[in-house]
């Protein structure tokens, strides 16, 4: 589990399709083989580690759902949560839901499956970083951003028509799940019994 805030950039070293090597420094202070560390938001497991880089195994699962990764790419690195850890950001899995064409201007464009999942003042995580959508209407969100956040990640290299890993908060899918299912006992009279409508 991560929290969106984002530790360092690093650097596609190397990537064959199957296994990549990142350059970095701050994220292998203390990390262990088999620690996991978010890449643009994907949890991967470490399975090697040297003086500037680590390594890790991509399935296939990873490379259909995310934009995938690209030898000299700039990438947002995190390592996961542990009891210590500061909540700054808000619960991010490194699970990607998809991916998201960006508009320009901290816009981006979503299928209509993702964007039921993205409210307005909600959580979102765009490459890993955790931010909060300014707007949301059509299939596309906007995010504030502040000037930290855009320097201290690889944000500030979006181009327009180019695309990012999403991860929706994942309370409102447990949400979804919970209502869909038969006999649950939350109705939208249980809702306004209990001030929530």
């Amino acid at each position: 589990m991560f929290t969106g805030i984002v530790e360092e950039t690093g650097f596609i070293k190397s990537f064959d399709g199957k296994k990549l090597t990142v350059e970095c420094s701050k994220v292998l202070e203390n990390t262990q083989i088999g620690d996991s560390i978010s890449i643009d938001g994907c949890c991967q497991t470490v399975t090697t580690i040297t003086s500037n880089t680590f390594s890790a195994d991509v399935s296939s699962e990873t490379l259909r759902i995310t934009k995938g990764f690209k030898t000299g790419e700039c990438v947002n690195l995190e390592r996961a949560l542990t009891p210590q850890t500061r909540m700054g950001g808000h619960i991010v899995q490194g699970h990607i839901d998809g991916v998201a064409k960006y508009l320009g201007d901290m816009t981006f464009e979503v299928s209509k499956e993702l964007d039921r999942y993205i409210v307005y003042k909600g959580s979102i995580c765009v490459n890993g970083v955790s931010l909060t959508v300014s707007k949301n209407q059509n299939n596309t969100f906007s995010v504030a951003i502040i000037p930290h956040t855009l320097e201290n990640t690889n944000l500030k290299y979006l181009k327009a028509g180019g695309f990012v890993n999403i991860e929706t908060d994942i309370l409102g899918r447990y949400v979804e799940k919970f209502l869909s299912t038969k006999n649950n006992s939350i109705t939208k009279d249980f809702l306004k019994e209990n001030g929530f409508m």
